[in-house]
């Protein structure tokens, strides 16, 4: 086996219109696919640079705050921390500097973790 590519990264959510508007609405995502499966399962895709971010409803599927977590890397740290401290995104980690990198953990409105990330210059 010779893997060449992560697909996408993705997460379970329970309510469709409710995480939509936190990720278009509050993250400023723009939906690349969107399809309701059979049976009441539903798919949004999110294509952010040359990667993907999912999001779906399926039987048996929770979300949760401690399994993989996407670290969405943004333009501008601080923009991104005070745009998501501006519409009441809670924080499972305030900003924090590593030597690398600026980052938060927030939660989505699931309690899913995601990271607000800026890598610092000279390093990706």
């Amino acid at each position: 086996m010779k893997i060449t590519e992560i697909a996408f990264s993705c997460y379970p959510v329970t309510d469709i219109a409710r995480a939509r508007a936190f990720y278009e609405g509050v993250l400023g995502l723009k939906v690349t696919m969107d399809h309701e499966i059979p049976g009441g399962a539903h798919w949004i895709e999110y294509d952010i640079g040359t990667g993907t971010l999912g999001l779906g409803r399926a039987e048996g599927w929770k979300p949760g705050s401690d399994g993989c977590t996407v670290g969405l890397e943004v333009e501008d740290f601080d923009s991104a921390i005070a745009a998501l401290k501006s519409t009441g995104t809670p924080f499972g980690m305030e900003p924090f500097e590593t030597p690398v990198c600026h980052m938060a953990m927030v939660k989505d409105p699931d309690g899913n973790t995601l990271i607000s990330h800026k890598r610092k210059p000279g390093h990706h």
